[in-house]
């Protein structure tokens, strides 16, 4: 589900020189290490030794690290929002494909990041996102006349789950091949078939009913739901203890660390993962109805479990290097369960692209459950699912 972008590194300044396009560096650099690193764990020492500039000079430019990151996540989509504004029903994805190799890391650091910056600037940032949905929505209106606003709305958030999904993931193919093949899978969900679907699932939250759980299962279930919505390092164990009808000095009772927490949630998220898997393998008939029922079992997991998704795409960054590199085999090796399968279906697709089709098609179901505009609507969870069996080939296998 998660995976790394390799930023290229970009190219500091001759020492003693000072570029005109200074800020522009400095912006490329903190895009790269807030990516890598996480917004809370970058420093502005850092990125002004990327860019070989003191600190004070970084001061210039920018009010403070909140003010570099509103900075980087706002360049970043007005190119989107340019993109858009020149482009055709007809080159819709080609150009969202270009200004996703351009900026690779923003899904990323969108999803991840949003919630360090202020009221102000989330609300600014909302705003362009708001334009350029409202101009996808009016590209796909135009491709495709016969649909309504709610379903060319549905469309066109897939297509920019497609875009974003390169942030998750290194992966590349052989020249340009990765810019076309984004092109066209933006492209075939744009046009893939979409009709109103009966209600799925409820997925809106409820009280629930009361559980006779252990404090560990408390606190492990209070912390995953304030990780995901605050972020690691914007919640202390007061907070969990809190949350948990504890003291947060209790908690070390139970785990040693803030960290310890997080990593028992991210495994048992993995560990649910694999159980949906395991089920659809044992399951399947062939290899196209096994595809699909790991598709559909993915979707469910994901819209019954947004708070343990969340934290598997994004907060995982925050452990430590060991659990960090046991979590990331432990998901290469789950994705590679799905590779294995889908070029049992289509035996042309080499590794890579069945890998980033994989990703495009997981990208759409974890943006739509995660947007809380989304998820409410009736049939959301079947409309993600039947998109991503378009982009896998297997709607009519």
């Amino acid at each position: 589900m998660t995976g790394g972008w390799q930023a290229r590194t970009p190219a500091g300044p001759v020492r003693g020189a000072r570029p005109a396009n200074r800020r522009a560096l400095i912006v490329r650099a903190a895009a790269e290490l807030f990516y890598r690193k996480g917004y809370a764990a970058a420093g502005m020492s850092e990125v002004a030794k990327a860019v070989d500039i003191g600190p004070s000079a970084l001061y210039r430019h920018f009010r403070g690290k909140q003010d570099l990151l509103a900075t980087v996540v706002g360049d970043a989509l007005h190119t989107v929002d340019a993109a858009l504004a020149a482009a055709s029903a007809g080159d819709v994805g080609a150009r969202l494909a270009s200004v996703a190799i351009e900026h690779r890391g923003i899904g990323v650091l969108w999803r991840r990041e949003l919630r360090h910056l202020s009221t102000d600037n989330r609300t600014e940032l909302r705003a362009i996102t708001g334009s350029i949905v409202t101009r996808l929505t009016a590209l796909v209106r135009a491709r495709r006349p016969e649909l309504g606003a709610a379903e060319s709305d549905l469309l066109a958030r897939s297509a920019l789950a497609v875009v974003i999904s390169v942030s998750f993931h290194g992966l590349s193919l052989r020249g340009a091949g990765l810019r076309t093949e984004l092109g066209e899978l933006v492209s075939a969900t744009i046009d893939a078939p979409i009709t109103p679907s009966a209600p799925t699932a409820d997925h809106s939250r409820s009280a629930g009913i009361r559980r006779c759980s252990s404090r560990r299962e408390t606190i492990l279930i209070e912390a995953t739901k304030l990780f995901a919505h605050n972020g690691f390092a914007g919640v202390r164990m007061d907070d969990i203890g809190m949350a948990a009808g504890i003291s947060g000095t209790s908690i070390y009772n139970h785990f040693p660390a803030k960290t310890d927490i997080l990593m028992a949630a991210i495994f048992r998220g993995d560990e649910r993962l694999r159980i949906c898997l395991n089920r659809a393998f044992e399951q399947a008939i062939d290899p196209p109805d096994g595809l699909r029922r790991l598709l559909r079992g993915y979707g469910a997991f994901v819209f019954e479990n947004p708070d343990l998704v969340q934290l598997i795409i994004c907060e995982s960054v925050h452990l430590a290097a060991p659990d960090r590199e046991r979590g990331r085999t432990a998901q290469h090796s789950y994705l590679a369960e799905w590779v294995h399968l889908a070029r049992q279906v289509h035996p042309t697709w080499d590794p890579s692209r069945a890998r980033i089709r994989i990703r495009a098609a997981q990208s759409i179901v974890n943006e739509l459950a995660l947007t809380p505009r989304c998820r409410p609507h009736p049939g959301i969870e079947s409309a993600a699912v039947a998109i991503g069996e378009e982009l896998l080939a297997i709607s009519d296998t």
